[in-house]
């Protein structure tokens, strides 16, 4: 059985890779070079190679999005996609809470004082018995969702199944979207990019927000319609919004969203900790050692919903 990994990892990372499938071959290239040969990879094949990996069962993503790697070719192929899913969810929850929270106080006119050295006191919001709107409830969500009740905050999720959450007050499906909308002080999307998530945020659905609503973001960008989030936040149709993630990334330097009074941007930074490289690692490592006992994958790729 042979097994290719790809991606940058040091002496000690290839000795722990190695000891979970010891009874395999593998090997650490860059460019799959032998992909005809390889039963399992570990990071992106493209389809030229993926048509010709006649052996290959089992791809894995070592990150939680599978977006950039979930192309045509696999997703019409046998090949079984695993992902980090869940690695992240933690500092995803806590990033979102953090945006949230600057919101709800305008800690960017405090910043704004600090570096004038004005002392500037004001009324702001709080948290408690406001209303969160989670549009996703994967891990981050639900993380999100343990979170925010801790800040005595009425939580709602959609998701695309009706199946239960804990720590949500109540749950809501596609065709209560508006509705979902109407409700929240603050809408964040912790989903997955998909074909069904893309644009989701639209004009339409931004003027479902309350006026004194904010939007963030720490999933994927390009779930926002990035046109329609501009014009909501200009003409006053949305409060603010809070964003990690972009529908461009970098986020370029001439977008008008860095300048914007009520935005808070942060550069797609939320889940970049130590800790998410070890979770995901953890996955991966797990992984292959099921793989290599024949044994269930943790974290399957549901490849038609695309996460």
């Amino acid at each position: 059985m042979r097994i290719i990994i790809t991606g940058a990892y040091d002496e000690l990372a290839r000795q722990r890779i190695r000891a979970a499938a010891p009874a395999t071959r593998v090997e650490f290239s860059a460019d799959l070079d032998g992909i005809e040969l390889a039963d399992a990879v570990v990071g992106h094949v493209p389809d030229p190679l993926l048509a010709r990996a006649a052996r290959l069962r089992w791809v894995h993503s070592p990150v939680a999005g599978v977006d950039a790697v979930l192309s045509e070719g696999l997703l019409n192929s046998d090949v079984t996609l695993t992902s980090s899913t869940g690695n992240g969810a933690i500092p995803l929850a806590e990033h979102a809470m953090l945006l949230t929270l600057m919101l709800n106080r305008d800690a960017p006119r405090w910043l704004r004082a600090q570096s004038e050295h004005r002392w500037d006191r004001h009324v702001h919001g709080e948290l408690a018995e406001k209303t969160i709107g989670l549009y996703g409830l994967g891990h981050a969500g639900l993380d999100l969702a343990a979170k925010a009740r801790a800040f005595h905050m009425r939580v709602l999720g959609l998701r695309r199944t009706g199946r239960p959450a804990a720590g949500v007050d109540e749950l809501f499906d596609q065709d209560d979207f508006p509705r979902f909308l109407a409700e929240s002080d603050f809408v964040v999307v912790t989903a997955p990019l998909t074909n069904a998530t893309a644009g989701r945020f639209d004009r339409k659905a931004f003027a479902a927000m309350k006026r004194t609503a904010c939007f963030v973001c720490v999933s994927r960008g390009g779930i926002a319609d990035d046109a329609a989030l501009l014009d909501a936040l200009r003409r006053g149709e949305i409060a603010g919004a809070g964003l990690d993630a972009h529908g461009v990334e970098p986020l370029p330097a001439d977008s008008p969203f860095w300048e914007l009074p009520n935005v808070i941007v942060t550069p797609h930074n939320g889940a970049t900790t130590r800790e998410t490289a070890r979770r995901g690692f953890d996955i991966l490592l797990d992984n292959l050692g099921r793989f290599a006992r024949g044994e269930p994958l943790r974290n399957v790729v549901d490849k038609s919903a695309g996460y």
